[in-house]
């Protein structure tokens, strides 16, 4: 069998694969987020302890040697850790919010854009070079007693194997990857003040590091290779590699992906340009800062079950009776297709005859007319594949195909660890069907008339927002 291990920000999976592509099980461990006062971390224990208990699981519930592993996992936030790969902190996640000011001056005197036209990134709080700055201004005792400022997988990958810590070129474009040559851009490092810093970045490993396991959750001497991160894993997963080709990922965050061959550093500077394992092809990227959380708060709040999301969608029109949402809930604000580190959810329209599933399609809504953002930001002019923990719900997916107002190609399943195994299978030399591993579960077609509606109310949306920004830069 073939594993793929996926460490995302709020559950840890490992999936099992047979030649074909076939799902054989799964295995899932949830890990814990603590946030207070727009600070968010991860105690990289729980992370390892978790990914260590879910391949022994997977391995015992599937009893099938395993050929090899592909390891992806969430990308930006610091993971501060020792030559062991051991923590010397919890890891800042890239929900953390506490590098807003310091963004916010960035955005003002023209660093941010700097940054933007010599990477392609655009840099947000949660993302390593704020944070670093941040912790270097603030915590220079933790930076200090580090070896190496990594990224979630990478910690994951050092721990498993005994390897050198390493990156890959999808996780290092934000911010300090020059997107020509595939290495670091010194002078961004400077522009951001972390020149006497530069040791803590991990070498780049191009194409991305292999290696065999020590044997914890695997056999030892497994062979695994360390990348690409959960976005380009999903592309891979989901077979978006055709330039014009997009991917709506409805998780935690909501990003949107199209591939290019075309490196275009001008206009708004937002999202970020991925490097790819194939040198001239990149992934244009808006990910947005939340996509299914937005929906927990609101579930939460409203005492909703996940289960009832469905039959509140059926049951509510178009436009949810007057309700709208804006759905910036992050505490570090938005980042795609534009940075406003101050941005806040906002709800409107809400009257004492508003009901749960007012609230809950609007918030449906809200995410739908953030994605068609993105996604039109990005350059999306081909077929759309989506993917992810939202499309769960039948319902939510033929909201999102009437606001998109295109088909979506559903792919089910654990996407990010498919495309993890496939990058795996890629370095290795070994021969998988990539058309049969990435084949749609479902094709959802736009209802006409909705869609109409919806192109309407995206441009209501867009004067929203406008009204919104304008309040956070106040």
């Amino acid at each position: 069998m073939y594993v793929g291990i996926d460490v995302g920000t709020s559950m840890v999976k490992a999936a099992a694969f047979d030649t074909t592509g076939r799902q054989l099980g799964v295995e899932c461990r949830p890990v814990s987020l603590d946030l207070h006062g727009g600070v968010v971390e991860q105690d990289m224990e729980e992370v390892y302890g978790a990914v260590v208990a879910v391949l022994e699981a997977l391995t015992s519930a599937v009893d099938e040697p395993v050929e090899l592993a592909g390891l992806t996992g969430q990308g930006d936030g610091v993971w501060l850790v020792d030559g062991e790969g051991r923590p010397v902190r919890p890891a800042a996640s890239w929900m953390d919010g506490r590098a807003h000011e310091l963004v916010g001056r960035w955005l003002a005197d023209g660093t941010v854009e700097t940054v933007f036209r010599r990477t392609g990134s655009a840099m947000f709080p949660g993302c390593p070079g704020p944070l670093l700055a941040w912790l270097d201004r603030h915590e220079p005792e933790a930076l200090d007693a580090a070896k190496a400022a990594l990224y979630c997988k990478d910690m994951v990958f050092q721990r498993l194997t005994g390897a050198a810590a390493t990156t890959d070129v999808s996780d290092a474009s934000m911010p300090f990857l020059d997107p020509r040559t595939r290495t670091y851009d010194d002078r961004v490092v400077e522009v951001l003040g972390l020149a006497h810093r530069r040791g803590l970045l991990a070498p780049v490993s191009d194409p991305v590091a292999t290696a065999k396991t020590r044997g914890e959750g695997l056999p030892p001497g497994t062979r695994i290779a360390n990348g690409p991160y959960d976005l380009p894993a999903c592309a891979l997963g989901a077979g978006v590699t055709s330039p014009g080709d997009g991917l709506l990922i409805v998780g935690t965050c909501l990003a949107s992906l199209v591939a290019t061959t075309e490196l275009d550093l001008t206009g708004e500077p937002a999202g970020l340009y991925i490097s790819t394992d194939r040198p001239g092809d990149w992934l244009r990227a808006m990910p947005a800062m939340v996509g299914t959380a937005a929906l927990d708060w609101v579930l939460s709040t409203t005492g909703v079950r996940h289960d009832e999301v469905d039959g509140l969608l059926a049951g509510t029109p178009p436009g949810a009776n007057g309700v709208s949402v804006l759905p910036y809930f992050a505490p570090s604000g938005e980042r795609a297709p534009f940075v406003e580190p101050r941005l806040r959810a906002e709800l409107t329209g809400v009257c004492l005859e508003s009901t749960r599933g007012d609230l809950v399609r609007a918030t449906c809504e809200g995410i739908g007319y953030a994605a068609r953002h993105c996604l039109q930001a990005a350059g999306l002019t081909g077929s759309l594949a989506v993917c992810g923990g939202g499309t769960r719900s039948s319902a939510w997916m033929r909201l999102l195909a009437d606001v998109l107002g295109r088909p979506l190609r559903v792919v089910e399943g654990e996407v990010g660890a498919r495309g993890a195994v496939l990058a795996a299978a890629g370095r290795y030399g070994v021969p998988l069907d990539t058309e049969a591993w990435t084949a749609p579960t479902a094709v959802v077609e736009p209802d006409p008339e909705r869609a109409a509606f919806y192109a309407r109310g995206y441009e209501e949306h867009l004067d929203r927002l406008a009204g919104a920004r304008a309040r956070a830069r106040r």
